[in-house]
């Protein structure tokens, strides 16, 4: 823990004296030059492939299958980018958190590459994502339910484990958070295997880079939905994909207890976050038809770029922690799982060596 806090000439931005925090401090000091900079550089941003889905060797299911094995000895992480289909207003595809997604874990990627430890990418096992209530009956929004997100999550985390990544980060950008912890902590219980598994909500990894600052290069609003902050991410990571020209801006009109509820980020750190509850405000098809709750019009790439370079830095940053203490090949196991250590083993083997179990050779355990 750390027991001091390193501020900013921004009293309401202060990050935590440890690694985590000092990482993130030193993107938010540095010249916006050095931002571009190191953001082309090491993570290739921007990007003339706006999306690498279709380019080989960068997802596991388009990469000959030896050297997504040759790479996991080396770095035995996976990314899985969490998307969903959402109105996002007029002027932006109703992929983009999809496409936002998969354009930071593609990032992430080329610089492990680069660095020569490359970490796998999974294509988005959600193309179709839950929602909160007020999103319904809108159009361009597809709303799965909530089991069949839970259960879609639950099966690829069983599966991608059982092919030997064992450390999974869900790099998630959509507003179903509730479901994808759910998911995390049902796999767990349902099979009881050793695994590093984190659900990661990457806009509010770096909640102190969307409040906006009297400073050239920040927003100038909040983060809220398909506003100045995603249409800036969206214009550096996918620009061919938006279209300008028919921007149109709205604003929520909250019928109750204002000021209680936070935007998208909790950056306001305000009692509640916006998914505790439903009724404060109408739902999306009558109070903002629009798509958007914000000013989408504002949303220049280059606002998007020192918290793309934060986010960016801050998932290198949990993989080599995570490989630090558990290189490839290893993890926690002892006081983890209530199976014999023996039949844990088999299944941790590299899959279809000499000994190795499937997990779906274990034996169920629990009330699970």
């Amino acid at each position: 823990m750390a027991d001091k806090w390193l501020t900013t000439d921004y009293p309401q931005i202060n990050f935590e004296d440890t690694e985590i925090g000092r990482l993130k401090k030193e993107v938010f000091d540095m010249p916006f030059e050095e931002v571009e900079k190191v953001l082309k550089e090491d993570f290739d941003i921007p990007n003339v492939n706006e999306c690498e889905i279709g380019i080989a060797g960068t997802y596991i299911q388009n990469t000959p299958r030896y050297k997504v094995k040759e790479k996991q000895r080396k770095n035995d992480i996976v990314l899985v980018p969490i998307g969903c289909t959402e109105n996002h207003g007029i002027h932006n595809p109703s992929g983009l958190d999809t496409y936002m997604c998969t354009a930071i874990c593609e990032a992430v990627r080329r610089y492990t590459a680069k660095k020569g430890y490359e970490v796998a990418v999974a294509l988005p096992p959600l193309n179709y994502g839950g929602h909160p209530y007020h999103h319904i009956g809108m159009p361009g929004t597809v709303i799965m339910s909530e089991e069949v997100v839970r259960e879609t999550l639950i099966y690829t985390l069983a599966g991608l484990w059982d092919d030997g990544f064992r450390k999974i980060i869900l790099v998630n950008n959509h507003g179903h958070k509730w479901m994808l912890e759910a998911a995390v902590q049902e796999f767990f219980k349902r099979f009881q295997v050793p695994a590093i598994v984190s659900e990661l909500e990457w806009h509010r990894a770096i909640r102190e880079f969307w409040v906006p600052i009297d400073r050239a290069d920040s927003l100038t609003t909040h983060f809220i939905h398909a506003d100045e902050a995603e249409t800036a991410v969206a214009n550096l990571l996918f620009p061919s994909m938006v279209d300008m020209s028919v921007c149109v801006d709205a604003q929520a009109k909250p019928l109750t207890l204002r000021n209680h509820y936070d935007t998208s980020v909790d950056s306001m750190q305000r009692p509640h976050t916006w998914s505790e509850g439903e009724g404060q405000s109408m739902i999306e098809r009558y109070g903002t038809p629009e798509g958007v709750v914000g000013y989408p019009s504002r949303g220049d790439a280059f606002k998007a770029k020192r918290p793309v370079l934060a986010i960016c830095k801050y998932i290198v940053k949990m993989i080599d922690d995570i490989l630090e203490d558990f290189p490839a090949g290893t993890v926690p196991i002892d006081g983890f799982t209530f199976r014999d250590r023996d039949e844990v083993e088999a299944c941790l083997k590299e899959p279809l060596t000499e000994g190795w179990k499937s997990i779906h050779e274990l034996k169920k355990i629990g009330i699970f």
